[in-house]
């Protein structure tokens, strides 16, 4: 990438030139950011980068040897797991398979045991394997976890969901749609398979200021001006439009309504459906905050809820994780890696620590 310097502005003085720089710049930002915004984001902002110097061959013999060893030699195992981007890990993969004749994750399934064993097998795969495999370990058995269905589908991108529908049918030989249905009900049902569907437009740079003021205006007059709730036009606006759009909508809401959108949200849902709407405006607002929130959830007071830490330091890693550190160092006045290192141990502490990518 360009290098940005930092402009130095006397008040008054060098505005020219400043006003030049700044077009400049700005012509640089603007190529940067057709490239696709996924991939920038991808790359920039993920604490995992691909390893440089990156032989697979050698990888898989050392995880080979390593998954041996009497005893289990598991910080072999961590160094590299952990140190790989996702496509690395892929190449590894098939090169241990060919050299063993094994499945890569089957050995390390039977080499590791309990959160270090899930924290591997989990990178492992590719992200819309993880995610296809969280949603359909939400919904397996007796009761639903509607959190980590509420987080994943109320997260991810329409590309993301597409990819995630297309590996879930593939893995488990059944639509998400169908299975969303039957595991849930209702309005809540309703919510999670709109959002599944990933129908939300992509963000884009026109703002269209009638819409903002209609969608606002409609919303209010969908829940809090009247007696019961108009569900579907509430589905439909926060499910068919874009996040850069809604987080107008969102200010725009506050000139017609007392209460601002997550209080509305509150008062008109409860249950289930109020869950996923908290969280789905929560993650409209700032994606990398709400995150920051989850993590924080996942290890204050007694015990870990290992299962959410660990689901959301796979699955950001390679995305946004370096936002997400900055969003929770702003927000809890310690660093991740620090809440991650007292609240954890051994080498499922260092897998974790390498996810996170540093220290605030």
């Amino acid at each position: 990438a360009l290098p940005i310097w930092p402009l130095q502005l006397q008040p008054g003085a060098q505005l020219q030139a400043s006003s030049f720089k700044m077009s400049i710049i700005h012509e640089i930002l603007g190529k940067l950011c057709i490239e696709g915004n996924e991939q920038v984001s991808q790359s920039s902002y993920g604490s995992l980068k691909a390893s440089t110097n990156f032989d697979a061959e050698r990888d898989a013999a050392a995880l080979e040897t390593a998954i041996k060893t009497k005893g289990v030699d598991e910080v072999t195992i961590v160094n590299i797991l952990t140190n790989r981007s996702n496509d690395q890990r892929q190449d590894i993969a098939f090169c241990y398979q060919r050299r063993t004749k094994k499945d890569l994750p089957s050995a390390l399934k039977s080499a590791l045991s309990g959160n270090l064993e899930t924290v591997m097998l989990g990178l492992m795969k590719t992200h819309p394997q993880y995610d296809a495999s969280e949603l359909k370990g939400s919904m397996k058995g007796l009761g639903t976890d509607e959190d980590t269905l509420i987080e994943i589908l109320c997260s991810r991108t329409n590309k993301e969901l597409h990819s995630i529908n297309a590996a879930y049918k593939e893995m488990f030989k059944t639509d998400l749609e169908k299975d969303i249905t039957s595991d849930t009900s209702g309005d809540f049902r309703k919510l999670m398979v709109t959002l599944a569907k990933g129908k939300r437009p992509e963000d884009n740079s026109v703002i269209d200021y009638e819409k903002i003021d209609h969608d606002a205006r409609e919303l209010y007059e969908a829940g809090v001006k009247r007696k019961g709730t108009d569900v579907a036009k509430w589905i439909s606006i926060m499910t068919e439009r874009s996040p850069s759009h809604l987080q107008k909508v969102f200010e725009r809401y506050k000139s017609y309504c007392p209460y601002d959108m997550l209080e509305s949200v509150k008062k008109e849902f409860s249950g289930d459906m109020q869950n996923g709407m908290v969280n789905l405006v929560q993650c409209i607002q700032n994606k990398q905050q709400y995150f920051a929130d989850r993590l924080y959830d996942s290890m204050k007071g007694k015990g870990t809820k290992d299962k959410n830490l660990i689901r959301i330091m796979v699955a950001r890693s390679e995305i946004d994780m370096l936002k997400i550190r900055q969003e929770f160092k702003k927000t809890y006045g310690k660093s991740l890696y620090y809440f991650i290192s007292q609240d954890t141990k051994g080498d499922y502490q260092k897998a974790l620590l390498n996810l996170c990518g540093g220290d605030d």
